[in-house]
């Protein structure tokens, strides 16, 4: 399918990959899509409203529309977001960089909490969002959290086809969110810290946009993602337990089976947190292809290291 990510042997550690996949200095530098990005509200249906920023092209006319989805706790303004985005608006298509409800900057705008189910939401605002350019052709490009998310809109084309989007590429995307939680508790404890941090504050900034909803001051003490996991159920009543909640969005097994479009999975052997037998062990389906690398980390995948990105390379060629 494509040429195999060979990174220098120094440059081959997951852990060098995953930390530096996302340090801001992979994106510095001029960038033109963030010089026209424009902030926009999208509607997600039942009153939702998500947070999303618009470049468009301004001296050409757009090859196509590419949609970014951004991982748990990132957002639109993560390096690999921009870092892609940029990529692609100098190939000559639109950028949309979308933010997941509560990420970013848009904790005020709906009442209700973010959790990993929110799929109908997600797939309602990416649908409006490929109506802004109504004439040409939409990609959806996830990664981790929002590789799952990417994957789950594939999954609802044959029931809520949205008419322009041609494929769906997804960089790291976590199958088992359950398995992946255990995994940043278990794993290195740098990945632990990062992750907790973001979480708590996030949640404190919802607690001060809604306080007389949410009062998480008793539960922030916990320090393992599974032990918060467990102690912010209560906020989220239609589960009686965080398997339930886990079970909504696992796409292991053969749920993956019935996609009824292109999509393109990247993944590594090596990556920190997503267990990579789920990919082994995923169905045969004429629309899927699996590109499972040796090296890579998560969302890394950095060629010439550190600024240099390989699925960015990759992705265009397969669109092309």
């Amino acid at each position: 399918m494509e040429e195999p990510f060979l990174p220098a042997v120094w440059a081959r550690s997951p852990h060098l990959q995953t930390i530096f996949g996302s340090l801001r200095m992979r994106a510095l530098g001029k960038n033109e899509m963030m010089d026209v990005s424009q902030e926009m509200i999208v509607d997600a249906g039942s009153g939702v409203r998500l947070l999303g920023y618009h470049s468009r092209q301004l001296v050409r006319q757009p090859k196509g529309l590419i949609i970014l989805l951004h991982g748990w706790e990132g957002s639109t303004d993560s390096t690999y977001i921009i870092s892609t985005g940029r990529f692609f608006y100098r190939q000559g298509y639109d950028i949309f960089r979308l933010n997941l409800r509560d990420h970013g900057k848009s904790h005020h705008l709906n009442q209700g909490l973010f959790h990993g189910a929110l799929i109908d939401e997600t797939n309602h605002a990416v649908e409006n969002i490929s109506r802004l350019l109504s004439a040409g052709p939409s990609y959806l490009i996830g990664f981790s959290l929002g590789g799952n998310f990417a994957l789950r809109i594939a999954l609802r084309q044959s029931i809520t086809p949205i008419a322009n989007l041609k494929e769906v590429f997804c960089i790291s995307p976590a199958l088992d969110p359950y398995k992946s939680t255990l995994a940043i508790d278990a794993g290195f404890p740098v990945y632990r810290h990062y992750f907790l941090t973001k979480w708590k504050r996030s949640l404190r900034k919802k607690q001060r946009c809604f306080p007389d909803i949410y009062h998480f001051d008793n539960i922030l003490h916990h320090n393992t993602c599974m032990g918060l996991t467990e102690a912010i159920m209560p906020y989220y009543t239609e589960w009686g337990h965080y398997m339930d909640y886990f079970r909504r969005y696992t796409l292991t097994g053969d749920v993956l089976s019935q996609l009824p479009m292109r999509v393109t999975i990247f993944t590594a052997q090596d990556d920190p947190f997503i267990a990579i037998d789920d990919f082994h062990s995923l169905p045969r389906n004429g629309y899927l292809r699996l590109s499972v690398q040796k090296y890579g980390g998560h969302c890394g995948f950095l060629d010439p290291f550190p600024r240099g990105c390989w699925y960015e390379r990759t992705i265009a060629d397969l669109i092309e």
